[in-house]
């Protein structure tokens, strides 16, 4: 007696752009989202153009920081147009991820505090002094990051590299991961 079994597996559907692919490379992380400011709600903004912007990624300065700073790197082109004077900003403080976008301008003229209108500190003319100013641009948010897994997406068998546990880790404030 033999049994035969043929299975027939049809193609998998092309990927639409709202199921993200399981085989790309690096980390999967997840952060809770919190603070968040729209662009409209903040006083004096600007508006975005469509530039490509730089980044600054401060204080990430762990093993699991300068993981996770790369991953967020990751989410913007690392050819930034320079010409758009666009910054994000992720600013890692008590395990916090601060993110702020902001437009940098440069004032001619401006004096700095503590000196008069006619007077310079470093010695130049008052015309001949730059100040650079920055305008938030907005939206404004902080991140706190709950788990990352080593790989694709895949909660139920993949491999956690940082699992943030409340109990353990939030029992002292002095110590920080990120």
């Amino acid at each position: 007696l033999h049994l035969s079994i043929i299975a027939h597996t049809p193609p998998p559907p092309p990927p639409s752009p709202a199921t993200p692919p399981d085989n790309l490379p690096g980390p999967t992380a997840y952060f809770k989202i919190s603070n968040v400011v729209l662009p409209k709600s903040i006083s004096n903004h600007g508006t975005s153009t469509g530039h490509i912007p730089e980044l600054i990624l401060n204080n990430f300065t762990t093993r699991l920081g300068r993981r996770a700073g790369r991953f967020l790197g990751s989410l913007f082109p690392h050819d930034p147009e320079v010409r758009g004077r666009q910054v994000v900003t992720f600013h890692n403080q008590r395990d916090y991820v601060f993110v702020r976008h902001h437009r940098y301008v440069f004032k001619a003229g401006a004096s700095p505090p503590g000196t008069r209108a006619g007077e310079s500190s470093e010695g130049g003319s008052r015309s001949s002094r730059t100040r650079a100013a920055l305008q938030e641009l907005g939206p404004r948010f902080s991140l706190k990051m709950r788990w990352m897994l080593e790989g694709g997406f895949d909660t139920k068998y993949g491999e956690y590299e940082w699992f943030h546990k409340r109990k353990e880790q939030d029992s002292t404030r002095r110590t920080f991961h990120m």
